[in-house]
């Protein structure tokens, strides 16, 4: 956990509380304003109220469409004939060119070649012009920037730009209203462009009212810019590792984003990707709700038991529900592996009749469910007189899983297990 410096003596960023109350006259001609909904489940693991802001319901499903298209509003009639760009692996791209078919602009995307099929197929049906690059988020960036040089194209930021942070603030409005005693909003954190709006509209309420609200920012670990760049004073490129929080994958911090957080909000945590998956996990199972990882952070976050004590009446930001049907099956398994409810063994058996049989019987005997079998006498270090077996094997939690090792290990067999 990392308690932000105290922010600096220049003059403040932040943008006015009247500015985003006039944002939102425009923004809600096109997004809605969310639910949000109680969580039992997460309340019990808090030890205080949990309120789930729904932004992975919103329209393009999720909050980006707020920014990206009130700062499209914005443009004059010429900046309008000459056609916006954006690049974005996903949400961001869904905003621009739902935003700009409403606003009657010409959009176009570019987007890294392994973006995920619904995303691009998404941003296709709603008018822009996709175009592919690269393998990272840096690469269709350049070419976006590029295209705007060549072409005079408006160049639509994700959240480095006054216009988007006034924009997602709107989100802040709607939170102070639905839910008037939260005293904890969690937020996820990418290049800042959400929090930095939250933060802004919600830290201008409660002051009004002469009270406080705590902000706290999450970040996936494998792409946490913010720590190291509030310990350096100011944005720091960090390199990045592979996340499923692809989301919220930022290299580097936004300019105006930084100085708003480091003003603003009050904590920043980082979450594992098993934090991630079981967040999502739980979300599925306990709430019905999809969410895609990005938009996870703030759950896990709880889950991980880094909110800290007594926080009260406690929002968290599910700030997207865009989720590709084959990673969502990944992060199921995964979720259910950082559960203690999924447990991948592998056992070296004499190679004779009947040992398939017996570890099977054993499995089930410990009341457990085997789910995949693999049976091998090729592995790697085997005996001639051996055969490797892996078993994948639904479990109940923690206790369940060390039962049914210990029955295996009890029965006389090497049982490991293998980590995925």
């Amino acid at each position: 956990m990392l308690e932000t410096p105290a922010p600096s003596h220049t003059q403040s960023v932040v943008p006015a509380l009247a500015d985003i109350e006039a944002a939102r006259a425009v923004v809600s001609k096109v997004a809605q304003s969310t639910p949000m909904e109680t969580s039992r489940y997460l309340a019990e693991v808090l030890g205080s109220e949990v309120l789930l802001k729904l932004e992975n319901l919103q329209r393009t499903g999720s909050y980006k469409i707020r920014g990206a298209y009130y700062r499209m509003s914005r443009l004059s009639p010429e900046e309008r004939a000459r056609g916006v760009v954006a690049a974005s692996a996903g949400n961001h791209a869904q905003g621009v060119a739902f935003a700009a078919r409403e606003l009657g602009i010409k959009a176009t995307i570019f987007m890294p070649l392994g973006v995920a099929l619904p995303k691009l197929q998404a941003t296709r049906d709603y008018g822009a012009d996709v175009l592919l690059r690269g393998h990272t988020v840096e690469e269709p960036l350049a070419a976006a920037a590029e295209f705007a040089k060549t072409t005079g194209a408006v160049l639509i930021p994700p959240f480095d730009h006054p216009d988007v942070i006034v924009g997602q603030g709107t989100l802040g409005l709607e939170i102070f209203e639905q839910a008037p005693d939260a005293r904890t909003v969690i937020v996820p954190i990418g290049g800042g462009g959400l929090i930095s709006g939250v933060a802004s509209a919600l830290k201008h309420r409660a002051a009004a009212e002469g009270r406080s609200i705590r902000i706290i920012g999450v970040q996936a670990a494998n792409a946490a810019a913010y720590p190291p760049s509030l310990a350096m004073g100011e944005p720091t490129l960090i390199r990045t590792s592979a996340t499923i929080a692809d989301g919220i994958s930022v290299a580097k911090p936004g300019a105006l984003n930084f100085e708003i957080i480091r003003e603003l909000v009050d904590e920043i945590v980082t979450v594992t990707e098993a934090d991630i998956a079981r967040a999502i996990l739980v979300l599925l199972e306990r709430a019905k709700l999809v969410v895609e990882p990005a938009g996870a952070v703030g759950v896990a976050a709880i889950l991980s038991g880094q909110v800290g004590e007594d926080p009260g009446t406690t929002v968290v930001i599910l700030s997207g529900g865009n989720i590709d049907p084959l990673l969502m099956q990944r992060v199921i398994s995964n979720g259910l592996a950082a559960s203690d409810r999924y447990l991948k063994l592998k056992i070296m058996l004499p190679d004779r009749p009947g040992q398939l049989a017996r570890t099977a019987e054993i499995v089930a005997e410990a009341n457990a469910n085997v789910i995949e079998v693999l049976h091998t006498r090729h592995g790697r270090g085997l005996q001639l007189s051996e055969v490797e077996l892996e078993l994948s094997v639904e479990t109940r939690g923690p206790e369940h899983r060390a039962e049914v090792v210990a029955k295996l290990r009890d029965a006389g067999y090497d049982a490991r297990l293998v980590q995925d």
